[in-house]
């Protein structure tokens, strides 16, 4: 008998017929003689229209309240899941976030998982239930309800699966695995059969929107394996693993591409200690996540200071830098929007030379300019004009044999 943990995304219960199915997907595995319990992400577009709903309310809705308010979505499928088990004669029982023991700290919108208080959840599970969760959610430790962030129902699967020691936590989704690359820029992409944290994390965190970041980094943290399935077929998925030797024999296992990101430089400032200081701790006070870092030295002890930041957070992050900018002398504050960040990663990078050389190559043989360069253990990435971006993908899936057979 396995333990279970089965998450199911907003497009696997769009509807009532939908959730019938993922009824029936988790009855399979129950009369198997699995123990389950069911994460449930909001029906698709519920999220959304409860945050039109909240903007109509107020022009800036309060964040504890809006956290109560999107809470809801995931409540309702967790609540019709387990009303559809019980009319098919089987136990069932639903816990809302914090009933299932779901610890965060105080961050609306965005909180960060504590801690697991799983008991009640082993209890429904050794009564005989089918545990359905509501995902998303939890609460801080006054008691108010929180949220985890878009994707968050994957990091509550993760993250009780690790608390209850479950065998698997299985990702249900729109897709049937993690593929090399997306399949909507790339024909030739191929499903990965197996994967480690660390190709997946890298892979999440520069554009694959398979998993959220943070389920990875959880699943990591306590060694939970990840089966990434389709909940439209019974086809087996990719698993996330830990490392294995095999795996370093492939040199590059995926090409990634994100264009959610702008760049922003800071022309001839002061080449001297404290002032990239200067420039960044304000931008982190702000909560803006800076990716590539990039200083180009001048002479005359002047620098250039080059970074990139998520699209969404430029007008702040210009804003800030200019501010920043006038304080430490600053001649010029450049930003630019056209751009796109390409990726190859695989844990073969370890053990084989010539990746850069050969991705500077194949980029070079489609006339695509490459604006920066920043690396990893694992990973190469290059900003490139945001036109360019699909057919980079394209090149650098042929130039590593990606490309499926």
């Amino acid at each position: 008998m396995a333990v279970k943990v089965q998450k199911f995304g907003g497009t696997s219960v769009a509807d009532i017929d939908r959730i019938k199915h993922v009824a029936q997907r988790v009855i399979k595995s129950v009369d198997q003689g699995d123990q389950a319990v069911v994460v449930l992400s909001a029906m698709a577009g519920v999220t959304d229209n409860l945050i039109g709903l909240a903007k109509d309310a107020s022009d800036r809705p309060d964040k504890q309240e809006l956290d109560v308010l999107l809470a809801t979505g995931e409540q309702t499928t967790a609540a019709l899941l387990a009303m559809i088990l019980k009319s098919m004669g089987y136990k069932a029982r639903s816990f809302l976030g914090f009933q299932a023991g779901i610890v965060t700290d105080q961050t609306p919108g965005k909180a960060r998982i504590l801690d697991i208080q799983s008991n009640r959840v082993r209890q429904a599970l050794d009564d005989g239930n089918i545990v359905v969760v509501a995902g998303f959610q939890g609460a801080n430790q006054n008691g108010d309800i929180t949220t985890l962030g878009r994707g968050g129902s994957d990091t509550s699967a993760v993250a009780i699966a690790a608390a209850i020691k479950a065998d698997v936590c299985e990702i249900f989704t729109d897709v049937d695995g993690v593929y090399t690359t997306d399949p909507r820029i790339c024909d030739k992409a191929r499903k990965i059969n197996r994967i480690s944290y660390d190709e997946m994390l890298e892979m999440a965190i520069l554009g694959a929107k398979v998993l959220q970041i943070r389920s990875v980094e959880f699943a990591k943290k306590y060694n939970v394996p990840v089966h990434v399935r389709s909940s439209f077929n019974e086809e087996e998925g990719t698993m996330v693993v830990n490392e294995s030797n095999d795996m370093e024999s492939v040199v590059v296992s995926g090409v990634t591409c994100d264009l959610n990101e702008a760049r922003i430089t800071l022309k001839r400032v002061p080449d001297q200690p404290g002032v990239s200081a200067k420039i960044f701790m304000p931008l982190a006070e702000a909560e803006i996540i800076v990716d590539m870092i990039i200083q180009n030295t001048r002479s005359g002890g002047e620098t250039d200071v080059t970074f990139t930041v998520p699209k969404d957070d430029l007008e702040r992050a210009m804003e800030i830098s200019k501010k920043v900018g006038e304080e430490i002398g600053a001649t010029e504050i450049l930003f630019a929007d056209d751009i796109a960040k390409v990726s190859v990663i695989g844990l073969g990078m370890k053990s084989h030379s010539g990746v850069a050389a050969t991705m500077f190559q194949a980029l070079a043989s489609e006339n695509i300019n490459i604006r920066l360069i920043s690396t990893s253990e694992i990973r190469i990435s290059c900003v490139i004009t945001d036109k360019y971006a699909e057919l980079a993908v394209r090149t650098l899936h042929t130039a590593f044999g990606l490309d499926r057979e």
